[in-house]
């Protein structure tokens, strides 16, 4: 937890809140969460996860992909056939953190006018 230390608020490096927004740090992982999350079977192949994501280049997609798997958010099912298949999907963990997420993109749903005007007024200070 972040503690108070001469009457100011310190988040330290190992503090529950940072590790989390640690997990924000790659672009797409929240995006790769909430696209399995919605998934039929709640499982994807590469493929389709990269043209499901407009602008992701398939490198950042594996780099996303091995990441959240070393974190234990998703799950990587290799197939026993020829060719080879694989598909991800989440995990328990993974699920739970895909909650909140999920809240989040409701919001922005919610107040896309206020996220217009908001990029507006940033790239209107950008010059």
């Amino acid at each position: 937890m972040p503690a108070w230390v001469d009457g100011k608020l310190f988040f330290y490096a190992d503090s529950p809140p940072r590790r989390l927004m640690d997990l924000f740090s790659v672009k797409w992982s929240t995006m790769v969460l909430h696209a399995l999350y919605h998934w039929p079977d709640e499982r994807a192949r590469t493929g389709e996860l990269q043209r499901s994501l407009q602008g992701i280049s398939k490198k950042m997609l594996f780099q996303t992909l091995k990441e959240l798997e070393q974190r234990g958010l998703i799950a990587r099912h290799v197939y026993d056939i020829v060719p080879p298949k694989v598909d991800y999907r989440l995990t328990p963990l993974g699920k739970t953190f895909a909650g909140p997420i999920e809240q989040m993109y409701q919001w922005g749903l919610e107040n896309q006018a206020a996220l217009d005007e908001m990029e507006a007024h940033y790239r209107k200070a950008q010059g």
